[in-house]
């Protein structure tokens, strides 16, 4: 099959796909009365699976698949228009999708999905920095990184450190993180990338998305990592060193969370952390509440079964 033909097909079956009833959502997260509604819908790890795995498969059989993504995003958009879509990286690698199409189908289903903005994970890096500029065209939605310098590189000025989304006149500031690449990555894939202490670039974007663009939310995309025993930052640990961050969306250590972990950041307030696992198999949902004043009042949080 033609390599034009193969994904527009790909594509029209991601469109035209259903998946069970889902019903429960609109209940579970139904929204209180005369307060403002955010959701956050995200994914981390994906590699590169456009299928869902077989039904033989020992421990995931018929799970995953970005067309019963696709419909299960559609229904909770239809639920609440104030949605953003966002990933936390680790787009390519893993399937023959990746080594065939280098990234090109990845990224266009993404874009047919409705992503609002994704982070850079160490396998992003795969094709090498290159290969990964020559895909960017292909992607309707932001890449976001503020802790890589690419300077002298091909994604110089090509990836934004953060952006602000407004949703019911709600103020949603995102901002990416990514892991240290060396010992990772072949430094011939990433090639003059430097990479820089995520914890002070964090304190400098958020203080500037909560003072300077004046946001209600702040929401960081991380491909740091869950939690490590040894002092390798991770998102934990980037909660409790920081201030300002509502909400971390995890990614690279693939851990299945059944909902968000609530931990205290710098100044003891509550910071909300979640992850996913990998492959596509959960979709996550955490909605937030806000009261006219556009504070947060409440937060759920969930991992759907895709």
């Amino acid at each position: 099959m033609k390599r034009r033909s193969f994904i527009q097909k790909a594509s029209a079956a991601t469109l035209l796909s259903t998946v069970g009833s889902t019903a429960f959502l609109s209940t579970a997260f139904k929204k209180p009365v005369s307060q403002k509604h955010i959701t956050i819908l995200h994914t981390n790890d994906v590699h590169s699976h456009i299928e869902p795995f077989p039904a033989s498969h020992s421990r995931n059989p018929n799970q995953g698949g970005v067309a019963k993504r696709y419909t299960l995003i559609k229904q909770i958009r239809k639920e609440n228009p104030n949605t953003l879509l966002l990933d936390a990286g680790d787009i390519f690698q893993g399937t023959p999708f990746f080594n065939f199409y280098g990234g090109e189908l990845e990224f266009k289903l993404m874009s047919k999905l409705g992503y609002d903005a994704a982070t850079l994970g160490n396998h992003d890096f795969d094709n090498s920095i290159e290969g990964l500029h020559a895909q960017l065209p292909n992607a309707s939605f932001e890449i976001l990184n503020a802790n890589y310098n690419f300077e002298n590189t091909v994604l110089n000025g090509k990836i934004k450190p953060y952006k602000v989304f407004v949703k019911d006149d709600v103020k949603i500031g995102v901002f990416g993180l990514g892991i240290e690449l060396k010992g990772l990555v072949n430094q011939k894939m990433y090639k003059e990338t430097r990479y820089i202490n995520p914890v002070e670039i964090a304190q400098d974007i958020t203080e500037k998305l909560k003072k300077d663009e004046k946001c209600d939310l702040v929401i960081c995309l991380s491909h740091l990592g869950y939690h490590y025993k040894n002092d390798k930052i991770d998102d934990l640990k980037l909660a409790k060193q920081t201030k300002n961050i509502d909400l971390i969306i995890g990614g690279h250590t693939h851990t299945f969370l059944k909902k968000p972990t609530i931990t205290q950041n710098s100044e003891g307030k509550n910071v909300l952390v979640n992850q996913v696992g990998w492959a596509g198999i959960n979709l996550g949902r955490i909605d937030f509440y806000l009261d006219e004043a556009q504070k947060i009042t409440n937060n759920k949080g969930a991992s759907i079964i895709v």
